[in-house]
């Protein structure tokens, strides 16, 4: 969608779209589904930090070390080569920034069963 020279993008859907690329980074959005709501896997960027601000509903990010229980507004880091997984409630909207050229080929994926976690 378009207002004059601003584009407007929106998404409703389940799942994370790309919303905006610009130069080195992109902007997407994040909603709840299957893969968003549990921790039964963890990925790791190896050329990138990822960015997230969540907008509404809740969220928990995950680390080998750590959960974070995210608050509205705020931006939450996670540097390049960690290990990290989102987890959100059916109405959650979070906002992810990261470089433009992030894709499996420079993410490295694990997946565990519930007793491993």
């Amino acid at each position: 969608m378009e207002a004059g020279q601003i584009k407007i993008f929106e998404h409703f859907s389940e799942g994370f779209k790309v919303a905006a690329e610009y130069g080195e980074w992109k902007v997407g959005m994040l909603h709840y589904n299957e893969r968003f709501s549990r921790l039964g896997e963890m990925e790791r960027h190896l050329l990138t930090d990822e960015v997230f601000v969540l907008v509404s509903g809740k969220a928990t990010l995950y680390t080998e070390s750590e959960a974070v229980e995210m608050e509205q507004g705020s931006v939450y880091t996670v540097p390049v080569g960690v290990w990290h997984h989102i987890v959100v409630s059916e109405d959650a909207n979070v906002i992810v920034v990261e470089n433009r050229n992030t894709s499996i080929e420079n993410t490295e994926k694990r997946y565990f069963e519930q007793e491993e976690r």
